[in-house]
């Protein structure tokens, strides 16, 4: 289906999960300072993510793609009003499509940005039938009150000591890390204690066992990676 900001089917990850249960639309934007005057993802620097950004996997790495991104970017900071009100239109219209066909609708919100769209979005209220759900740098994110229908996992990344500890301490509260791993096949079993889980047969994180790590693996410009955002496991 073709919808304004959202994208359906587009994302070969999240199609993996697509079927008779679940469909799955994403927001794509800019990452980080992309676009002048306005920053998408306000922990870029400090995990270390910016270079490596996997805003580039995929059909990411197209450069009509990119210039989407940043048209959509670029409608949300000048005219915030109507990008809002496009965007739950695109979740409206999404929701009833999925009704006929009585599947779960999926919104993964912050499919290459760290927005709190949960401060603009009616999760709670209109769409609470739709399962949202993300991952996040931002780690104050992960303890503040949320819908019961947005679900958040924190992106780890080595790159900072300080941010590192941080992931580590509310992984101890009980929160889901992805790390994303220089190969494939050299993922670890446990990591810092906790179990590994594959994060690439499906994107359906809402559906994650509490207190695992959710092992992802470098793709794009994320496989040249040397800031500590990949990590290489020996």
């Amino acid at each position: 289906m073709k919808l304004k900001l959202l994208g359906v089917g587009n994302n070969a990850k999240t199609v993996k999960g697509d079927g008779s249960e679940y469909l799955t639309a994403i927001l794509y934007l800019a990452p980080a300072d992309s676009v002048d005057g306005i920053n998408l993802c306000p922990m870029a620097v400090m995990a270390g993510c910016k270079a490596g950004c996997l805003n580039t996997a995929g059909r990411g790495a197209m450069n009509s793609v990119q210039q989407a991104r940043m048209r959509k970017t670029i409608y949300w900071r000048d005219h915030p009003d109507l990008f809002l009100a496009d965007l739950h239109n695109d979740i409206r219209q999404f929701r009833k499509y999925c009704q006929k066909k009585g599947i779960q609708p999926v919104v993964r919100i912050n499919g290459t940005s760290d927005v709190n769209w949960e401060r603009h979005v009616d999760m709670a209220g209109e769409f609470s039938d739709v399962q949202f759900y993300d991952y996040t740098k931002n780690v104050s994110r992960m303890n503040k009150p949320r819908p019961a229908n947005y679900h958040l996992t924190l992106s780890y990344s080595q790159a900072n000591d300080r941010y590192a500890q941080m992931c580590l301490d509310a992984a101890k509260q009980g929160h889901n890390l992805a790390v994303v791993f220089r190969h494939k096949d050299k993922i670890p079993p446990v990591f810092h204690g906790m179990p590994v889980i594959d994060g690439d047969k499906d994107d359906l994180r809402f559906l994650d066992p509490q207190g695992v790590v959710v092992a992802l693996y470098a793709k794009g410009k994320a496989k040249h990676d040397a800031s500590g955002f990949v990590v290489d496991v020996e």
